[in-house]
């Protein structure tokens, strides 16, 4: 078998960065290429694949056992998130990482310190697997479509290994909140799935945010800035009023647990106009309703300060918490806490502070709880990843399909 790591260099190495002002399915071309590769690697090993028009893999693999048992389903997205480069990958591989500071080699004086990610210390002894500085690393969730790989290729080499049917699915776009919106849920034709699309490992999810994304636009009015006094609008300026009129106790950096947030991503302007850019999330739906009226008022205070038309919102839906949908199925959250448990691993059941496809998917039918994938501090150049961590998840995947067998 290609060992694990192999496989996820391989799949790091192509930039599958989404694109959220694409209109696109998926909204990125380059998604495709690693989409086509899995395809034909799953058909190498002779599994029935096929990639759609949308970007959806879908693969099957027989049930080798004379009775009935569910139809459990993998899923995990290809795509990278749009917050920092996702091109030119380059992983540093650090052997028996001895608990200090790590040189990401490709930005000089940047380095991975404990000091202010005090998580590395519990993988000390472990193989790492970091950025050089200059990108993310594409754990999320390129970590996850290996370890499926990897658990396929093993059912498929050993054939003495006992399971059910199986189903794969892979798919793009997971990062803009776009992920499942074409998934054929009857095609796939699982009764149950997981994505495995978690962080540090032993994390179980079945729940997870109510969230929504909200894009301002400001228009200003431009004048000679020596001529200006009672005349210009600095659109730039109105939307950091904008901003500071938020709660500043709801930002990320503030928040753990439940607790919910406003993020700006993204602040785009000139005097003449500006584009601001929020993720809203919240696990309570009273209060993500609740935050998302305070965004309304906020720019209905400007518009009333400014004048009509000056701040213009538009506010999307992404997606539900999917614990009203999981829960009625809570067998297949106890089915991951004992395969964790038979992989040596203590099971750590949370809220994800984020979302997957698995929301939408339950929503959509398919009850489908969130397993770790290994790797740390998504979105980002600080992120990494331990060998360790990702063969415990393909031994988690494997020991849920030996559990149903039974």
């Amino acid at each position: 078998m290609e060992a694990l790591l192999d496989k996820f260099l391989r799949y790091v190495s192509v930039d599958t960065q989404s694109c959220e002002e694409s209109e696109s399915q998926p909204s990125s071309a380059k998604q495709l290429v690693l989409l086509q590769m899995l395809t034909d690697e799953l058909r190498a090993m002779g599994i029935q694949a096929e990639l759609d028009e949308y970007g959806y893999v879908m693969a099957a693999i027989p049930s080798n056992i004379d009775k009935a048992v569910p139809a459990v389903g993998f899923i995990a997205h290809v795509d990278t998130s749009p917050d920092a480069p996702g091109a030119g990958v380059k992983p540093q591989i650090i052997p028996d990482y001895d608990g200090g500071d790590v040189a990401l080699k490709g930005v000089d004086g940047l380095f991975l310190k404990p000091s202010e990610f005090p998580e590395l210390l519990a993988h000390k002894g472990e193989t790492l697997v970091t950025t050089d500085g200059t990108t993310l690393l594409g754990a999320d969730d390129k970590a996850g479509v290996a370890e499926i790989m990897y658990a396929a290729q093993y059912v498929m080499e050993h054939p003495e290994f006992k399971h059910g049917e199986i189903k794969i699915g892979f798919t793009p776009d997971e990062e803009i909140g776009r992920g499942v919106v074409k998934f054929d849920v009857k095609k796939f034709g699982a009764d149950y799935a997981y994505t495995m699309d978690g962080g540090e490992k032993g994390e179980l999810e079945f729940e997870n945010f109510n969230a929504a994304a909200a894009t301002i636009r400001i228009q200003g009015r431009n004048v000679h800035p020596g001529y200006a006094k009672g005349k210009m609008k600095n659109a730039m300026r109105i939307a950091i009023e904008l901003n500071d009129l938020l709660p500043v106790d709801q930002k990320p950096e503030y928040t753990e647990g439940y607790e919910g947030f406003f993020h700006l991503i993204s602040f785009n302007g000139t005097v003449e106009e500006a584009t601001i850019s929020y993720i809203i999330r919240d696990h309570s739906m009273s209060l993500y309703e609740h935050k998302k009226q305070v965004m309304q008022q906020c720019v209905d205070f400007i518009n009333q300060k400014y004048g009509e038309g000056t701040a213009t919102l538009n506010l999307r839906h992404q997606y539900y918490n999917m614990r009203k949908e999981v829960e009625p199925h809570y067998h297949i959250v106890e089915k991951a806490m004992k395969a964790m448990e038979m992989a040596g691993v203590k099971p750590k059941v949370q809220p994800i502070r984020g979302g997957t496809d698995g929301a939408n998917l339950s929503f959509m039918g398919l009850p489908c709880p969130n397993i770790f994938a290994g790797g740390l501090n998504f979105h980002g150049k600080m992120e990494f990843a331990t060998v360790e961590n990702m063969e415990s998840a393909a031994q988690v995947i494997l020991n849920i399909l030996a559990l149903y067998a039974e």
